[in-house]
């Protein structure tokens, strides 16, 4: 029999409150010991909130938070067995790298040998060796980023919280740092609670996703899931690009005025009278604009009842075909299995 999974957090009921601003609106939620569990929503959703709550640095006005079956009512930051990683590093410029990782571990009282040990340990796995005696204003930014993990981790904390730390970074580096975390945290196997506003991040690294708008949570499950199967036209909207059909233009396709999303890669876009198969859904429309992007060109199709689609053309061939263009008449055709419905109450 598989060994069931201990919870490392738990939110039970869990508000908190500034004046008439509900930022943390009763959350419920666990985290399983070492899962990668990201919060992803825009700013001002209650993501970095509920970071804090955990930390200890807000208390909640209403609900518990449990860290391993023991309520944090009343436990100050530093008795919590938690470290945090923020965006902007807060390391010590007058300092060098290995008394950086190494500091928490001198508060402790720790031996200098051990705690150096320690921090050299930490900073070969973030693959930093031999850069220990340097000062951070000497290390590039993704180089001060791993110098601040290896810190956070050097405690060897049961579960480690990250404020958006790749926010600073360009984009090739922070795709790089994604990789990497993920290894690391496979490598240590604690607990990684990751606050991100960026969709493509939290599909990345994620085990599972937790969606926040207005301090509340509109869907946890894994990142295929939230991709494939998003709970509610929000969830859709903001986790990658999805078509939302609804009124006539969905009375019209599927027979019923439900509404229903559709992602634009999984749609075909075709000339006008193309056979579609009967299993199919379809529409005519005509391309109002399209846009080159590389790998990909990216039509806008109107299909009529004020409903204009996203559709994604993958360019295989090199350039994309010039046999669509803009207000050319088209077929648009994709597999029933692929509409995510909506029901009234989800939205």
């Amino acid at each position: 029999m598989a060994k069931q999974a201990t919870t490392a957090i738990e939110f039970a009921g869990v508000s908190r409150h500034f004046a008439e601003v509900r930022a943390v609106d009763a959350v419920t939620f666990t985290i399983a010991d070492g899962e990668f569990f990201s919060m992803l929503g825009p700013s001002g959703s209650g993501k970095t909130t509920c970071l804090r709550l955990i930390a200890g640095f807000e208390r909640p006005t209403e609900g518990r938070i449990l860290l391993h079956g023991r309520d944090m009512a009343g436990v100050p930051p530093f008795e919590r067995d938690v470290n945090t990683v923020f965006q902007d590093y807060a390391l010590f410029p007058h300092m060098n790298v290995r008394d950086n990782v190494a500091y928490g571990l001198m508060i402790r009282k720790m031996p200098r040998a051990e705690r150096y040990a320690r921090a050299h340990e930490m900073l070969e796995m973030v693959k930093l060796s031999g850069l220990g005696e340097r000062r951070p204003g000497q290390l590039s930014g993704g180089q001060r980023q791993r110098v601040a993990l290896a810190r956070a981790l050097v405690n060897r904390p049961s579960v480690l919280l990250l404020d958006e730390p790749l926010g600073a970074l360009d984009l090739k580096l922070r795709e790089q740092m994604q990789e990497e975390l993920k290894a690391i945290q496979r490598q240590v196997g604690i607990t990684f609670i990751y606050v991100t506003h960026d969709q493509g991040e939290a599909l990345a690294m994620s085990d599972r996703i937790a969606v926040f708008n207005h301090g509340r949570i509109e869907q946890i499950g894994a990142p295929a899931e939230i991709y494939d199967r998003p709970a509610t036209e929000f969830v859709a909207g903001f986790v990658g690009v999805s078509n939302l059909i609804e009124g006539a233009a969905a009375e019209r396709i599927l027979g019923s005025s439900r509404p229903f999303t559709v992602r634009p890669e999984r749609i075909r876009i075709a000339a006008s009278g193309t056979a579609s198969p009967g299993d199919a859904c379809s529409a005519e429309g005509r391309v109002a604009g399209l846009s080159f992007l590389g790998a990909t060109t990216r039509y806008k199709v109107d299909i009529g009842n004020g409903t204009e689609l996203s559709v994604i053309r993958q360019n295989s061939d090199g350039l994309p075909s010039d046999d669509i263009g803009v207000g050319d008449t088209v077929r648009l055709i994709w597999e029933k299995r692929q509409n995510n419905m909506l029901a009234a109450d989800k939205r």
